[in-house]
């Protein structure tokens, strides 16, 4: 008997948990429940991140968390638990399964059969913003080298196990060279360790545009946070509902398996709700465990009450669908179903599937590490940067020099141009004049001179090369 961890969420949450278990009960999964209570009235109780220590507790001891979708309420500093729980545990993979169930559920991609895996704990989902001035914000998008390897191999592991044939990968690395870029260089050499697996890069955006017109051309898609985020959400529509996909979270200890929608409040409490994406993210983690029979049961029992015509109000469609069902009669009608597989859609096997043994991450070799200059951020209600770049000149130094001043990451210092909007948050590229190095106390010597100057210096970044290679951006028009 393997315990498992159970949080039945919020609005719809209670109702589809109650049928998922249902079926998965039915089908002989051999679990144990031990129910924990997460989202909104433990939000409302006072606690920020909407669980308290003891389920953290009961989370870590049976490692496997079946999680219905919880609301976070708005404002007041609270925080994502889905975010919170995939950070904290060491989720970093998020695996989304995007299949079309033509012509039993409209999707105007009938051959659609994808999987995203999606880097979970990092870009820019680390959370950590600033309000550096009265008019600009920031937000750190963290990009490691570490979870660059991790994630990409666990979708080549993945595409192995599951005898896929390629794997793509999206970023934006035209633009941030620097945080897509390390993505994308990790895929190129994790790649090479699976020549039997074709490998493809493409920029996000129109990626993303393939993606939704032809997605029969990818397999399996890997992708920095973010993008993956928004993808796995798009793929879900097209293939015909957000509503019917799961969502399985991987970490080296620990896993989560969720539905990828939300609590839809507004259909709390009606037997409407649609119980199949949670019931995919059961599936999953009857897979991850090792309970591959029941797993393959139950898919095939709801593919065949799919193709059956019972649909839930959400999927339902004149002269396609037969039955309009709520979310018990659905259950029942998948556990009628347990043992029968579908005629039209693809039935599934996973007898063969074995549990991913992935390489715990190694550290490299250090690089050589050298400073070369420090951009300092500046708060200035001017718009003129060669009015600004005369203050800030007024703490050069011999051995150090003002060589750029940005504005959004736009070069307005020297040569920049009148027609670029500025606001009131300035970079300051400081770098050594010939035959001269960066040290830190030069970095000290320039903040000194800064409150000498009456300069509102925000935040200092210092410019570093690792192995001789730049580990900093050149402003746009550089």
């Amino acid at each position: 008997m393997i315990k498992i961890t159970v949080a039945k969420g919020d609005g719809i949450g209670p109702e589809i948990m109650d049928a998922t278990l249902e079926i998965i009960l039915a089908a002989g999964a051999n679990v144990e429940i031990e129910e924990i209570e997460v989202g909104e009235k433990v939000y409302l109780a006072g606690n920020t991140s909407g669980i308290s220590a003891e389920s953290w507790d009961v989370i870590r001891r049976n490692k496997i968390f079946l999680k219905a979708p919880i609301t976070t309420p708005q404002g007041g500093g609270y925080k994502s638990l889905n975010v919170t729980t995939r950070k904290f545990l060491g989720l970093y993979s998020n695996v989304r399964p995007c299949m079309s169930l033509h012509p039993f559920v409209r999707t105007k991609h009938p051959v659609m059969d994808i999987v995203i895996v999606r880097e979970n704990e990092e870009d820019l989902y680390a959370g950590i913003e600033h309000q550096q001035t009265d008019e600009v914000v920031q937000c750190l998008k963290l990009i490691s080298r570490p979870g660059c390897e991790k994630i990409v191999r666990y979708a080549f592991e993945y595409a192995k196990q599951q005898n896929r044939k390629k794997v793509t990968c999206f970023t934006k690395d035209n633009i941030m060279k620097q945080s897509d870029g390390l993505f994308h260089k990790v895929f190129d050499e994790i790649a090479k360790e699976y020549p039997e697996i074709e490998n493809e890069h493409w920029i996000i955006d129109i990626g993303a545009a393939k993606m939704a017109d032809t997605p029969e051309v990818f397999d399996v898609l890997v992708m920095p946070n973010l993008y993956g985020d928004i993808l796995s959400d798009i793929a879900a529509q097209i293939t015909g509902s957000v509503g019917l996909a799961g969502s399985a979270n991987i970490g080296e200890e620990c896993a989560m398996f969720e539905a990828i929608h939300g609590s839809a409040p507004r259909r709390a409490g009606q037997n409407l709700a649609n119980p199949s994406g949670l019931l995919q993210g059961a599936i999953m983690m009857l897979n991850h465990i090792g309970e591959t029979a029941v797993a393959e049961k139950v898919q095939n029992a709801w593919l065949k009450t799919l193709e059956d015509g019972i649909h839930t109000y959400d999927i339902y469609k004149e002269g396609t669908s037969k039955q309009k069902v709520g979310t018990k009669e659905f259950a029942k009608a998948v556990i009628a179903n347990l043992g029968s597989k579908p005629n039209q859609l693809k039935a599934v096997s996973y007898a063969k599937n074995t549990a991913l043994k992935l390489p715990k991450y190694k550290k490299k070799q250090a690089a050589v590490k050298e400073l070369e200059g420090v951009d300092l951020f500046v708060h200035w209600n001017g718009t003129e940067a060669n009015e600004l770049a005369q203050i800030v000149q007024k703490i050069e130094f011999d051995q150090i020099k003002l060589t750029m001043i940005t504005n959004r990451g736009i070069k307005v210092w020297p040569e920049g141009f009148k027609e670029t909007f500025c606001t009131d948050h300035w970079r300051c590229r400081f770098k050594p004049t010939m035959g001269n190095k960066m040290t830190k106390n030069h970095i000290i010597d320039l903040l000194s001179r800064c409150l000498e100057n009456n300069i509102d210096n925000i935040k200092t970044e210092n410019l570093y090369s690792f192995d001789g290679n730049p580990g900093y951006s050149l402003g746009q028009g550089q």
